[in-house]
């Protein structure tokens, strides 16, 4: 049983697909499907189930891929720790982050990091806080940054409060609401709305708040991409309630305060374990002590 044949089954886990495993190992498919199936030999087992459609773990595979992601994240930290000794920071960085990151300016971070420590491969990974804490603690992110609504704390994972903020009504300029001042969630109660999908922790601070005052409103456009909201909000399709902290990225609509808002709290999340010489780098560039690595949360 060989590293890189690990590395060949985590990728085709990931991809569900062996062309695109393939071409992320750099490798001709044909090589990574000999790898993987003389593996199986070797495990008297398949790890996957091939259609000509889709390709699913059997419950061999299930049970073999925490241990291979465990043996590989192994492999890669110990070389890692080793150039770190040498006085160079290697290996990868993963971040998971929301699409409305106010507190921090994500894109300059990522390039002040890259500037001090160009032999680092980063990755990075939009999505959902939800989706961001699992990978986290399967140890596919290393970093994450979350949107959660007050008196919610991320679990399993180790963390930093970066801000608390207010959500503002975002709305295009000539929406008869656009010049009002101090409006309360009632008086947006027959509003069409942009958010993000039902069940999701961006959405949840906006539900309970107006869950809270005995409104029902209508989400008429669920969306993952800030941008696309303020496409929908620009052609006048709906109205949608965004952080205060990031509406300035929108100079053509209008924000209107609300009496009451909801808000939300961003998190810094790393793993439970000890961060790896890229990620405790990155963390100590936005200010994370070193103490805070190992503790169970902290604020700032």
């Amino acid at each position: 049983m060989e590293l890189q044949q690990m590395r060949y089954v985590l990728a085709v886990a990931e991809e569900k697909n062996f062309t695109r495993a393939a071409e992320r190992c750099l490798v001709v498919q044909s090589a990574l499907s000999h790898q993987i199936a003389r593996l199986e030999r070797e495990l008297g087992a398949k790890l996957f189930d091939r259609t000509s459609r889709r390709v699913e773990l059997t419950p061999a595979g299930e049970a073999f891929l925490p241990e291979a992601r465990q043996s590989v994240e192994a492999a890669e930290r110990a070389r890692a720790e080793v150039t770190a000794v040498a006085g160079e920071i290697r290996g990868r960085l993963a971040i998971g982050a929301i699409p409305t990151v106010g507190a921090v300016d994500l894109a300059a971070s990522l390039r002040d990091f890259t500037a001090r420590h160009p032999q680092v491969q980063i990755s990075l990974r939009m999505g959902a806080s939800g989706d961001h804490i699992d990978q986290i603690r399967q140890g596919t992110l290393d970093v994450a940054f979350l949107g959660l609504p007050p008196g919610v704390q991320p679990t399993g994972v180790r963390g930093v409060e970066l801000a608390r903020g207010e959500l503002v009504a975002l709305m295009a300029p000539g929406h008869p609401l656009a010049e009002a001042r101090g409006l309360d969630l009632q008086g947006l109660a027959d509003q069409v709305f942009v958010d993000f999908p039902a069940g999701s922790a961006g959405r949840a601070q906006s539900d309970q708040a107006f869950a809270a005052v005995g409104v029902q409103r209508r989400v008429a456009f669920e969306v993952m991409a800030v941008d696309f909201f303020a496409r929908l909000i620009r052609q006048g399709l709906c109205i949608g309630l965004l952080p205060a902290s990031i509406v300035s990225g929108f100079p053509d609509l209008c924000a209107v305060e609300l009496r009451d808002p909801p808000t939300r709290v961003e998190h810094l999340v790393w793993s439970p374990r000890r961060p790896t010489p890229a990620a405790a780098a990155y963390l100590s560039g936005l200010g994370v002590a070193d103490e805070q690595l190992l503790s169970s949360s902290g604020r700032r």
